[in-house]
């Protein structure tokens, strides 16, 4: 038996994260770690804890077997309930065969039959790979007073990048009255964070509706918003004025780990208040030998850190042997970097091993050609050889042969 909920939370996560590149070739990009002992997922799903929010279907496809592993039962998240809790939601075989999720608005359409058996009246849909700080609660409360179909958290950008958003236009009341999809000329600058709320009566009529036009690509953004608008149904814009990164990038990966070391970022993760959650394994307390010099850094449980670490997030397990240098960089859990290696301005994804005297990556003002510079990438359980070069920008998926002195 299910009870009845006010309101049921669909996590759309079943992104490949092409973007991300050697980081999600085995692991779907909600599942990708972040801030040194956090996954990408774990923000919205404690975001929905925090926010009363008790029942939660996450919509896995691309690579869902670790993602799965890691939300189990949904204990970490104090969503392990019999009559509620967190399920997560593949696409599966129907009488007229397997359907993969065809986009976003098709992913929920599926799974249709998940929300029903809770009867709600409203339904969140969240995507999984943001990290935010966010009170969905309050959220429904506006939707609520607005008596709306739809809301739609918006966040307030800077004129000169709000072309690479999908913009709200509203009038004063806050009611939506135009989309633009990465306008060159934005009117607004009220940017769409992925973030809805539907009445579900109103939302069921959609879905149905879009999934019938053979013209429709199925996504939220690109028909069923516009459908809404069109029908002249009751759309808000809600306003969100805390952190909010979208990390489907490289760069956006690195700068969001690299911004929780900066005390003017609001994003405080520390704070008993909005706790986030997270699956973690049981580690020893790190280890700074007497060699180690640490400077701004995040180090995480289970480390043992014996070189120079400089402005960069440390996961659980991560070895830096004496001598090492680790720069504006990322090390993902279970990381070896031996004596000499230099990692500059690079991420390293989980069991990576980088030789003695091997480099990965370079400071910028190292590089003769700027625009040949960016953010080393070192795929998981990748080797990289002793006296070995992974250059600046590099998407290294295999491991790099040792360098002798003669070569």
């Amino acid at each position: 038996m299910f009870r009845k909920q006010e309101c049921v939370a669909m996590l759309l996560a079943g992104g490949q994260g092409s973007r991300l590149y050697a980081l999600t070739r085995r692991i779907a990009k909600p599942a990708v770690p972040y801030g040194g002992k956090y996954r990408i997922i774990d923000f919205p799903l404690s975001n929905c804890v925090n926010s009363g929010i008790e029942t939660v279907g996450v919509l896995t496809q691309y690579q869902p077997l670790e993602l799965s592993d890691y939300i189990g039962s949904g204990q970490p998240w104090d969503l392990d309930r019999m009559d509620a809790g967190v399920h997560v939601l593949p696409p599966y075989q129907r009488n007229k065969g397997a359907d993969w999720y065809k986009g976003t608005a098709n992913a929920i359409y599926q799974n249709m039959q998940f929300i029903e058996r809770y009867d709600p009246e409203y339904v969140l849909v969240l995507s999984g790979d943001h990290i935010y700080k966010m009170d969905y609660s309050a959220m429904l409360a506006a939707h609520k007073a607005k008596n709306a179909d739809c809301t739609i958290a918006v966040l307030d950008v800077p004129k000169e990048e709000a072309s690479r958003f999908g913009i709200l236009n509203t009038n004063e009341d806050g009611s939506v009255y135009e989309f633009e999809e990465k306008p060159k000329e934005p009117k607004s600058t009220l940017a769409s964070m992925g973030i809805y709320i539907f009445t579900w009566e109103k939302l069921r009529k959609y879905l149905i509706a879009d999934e019938k036009d053979p013209a429709s690509s199925n996504d939220f953004g690109k028909n069923v918003l516009p459908a809404m608008l069109d029908a002249g149904e009751r759309m808000f814009a809600y306003r969100f004025d805390g952190y909010w990164k979208d990390v489907g990038t490289i760069d956006s990966l690195w700068e969001a780990n690299l911004d929780l070391l900066n005390p003017k970022v609001p994003l405080d993760l520390s704070d008993d208040a909005w706790k986030i959650y997270s699956r973690n394994p049981g580690m020893p307390p790190q280890y700074l030998a007497d060699t180690a010099q640490v400077q701004n850094s995040m180090i995480t449980e289970g480390c043992n850190i014996s070189g120079k670490v400089e402005y960069s997030v440390i996961f659980a397990g991560v070895t830096v042997e004496e001598g090492a240098e680790i720069i504006d960089s990322i090390l993902m859990p279970g990381s070896i970097v031996r004596k000499g290696a230099k990692v500059h301005y690079a991420i390293l994804a989980e069991n990576v091993e980088v030789g003695e005297g091997a480099q990965v990556g370079a400071k910028p003002e190292e590089m003769a050609d700027l625009e040949k510079w960016g953010i080393a990438v070192v795929a998981s359980g990748v080797k990289v050889g002793k006296g070995a070069c992974v250059p600046a920008k590099a998407m290294q998926e295999t491991d790099v042969e040792e360098v002798t002195a003669h070569a």
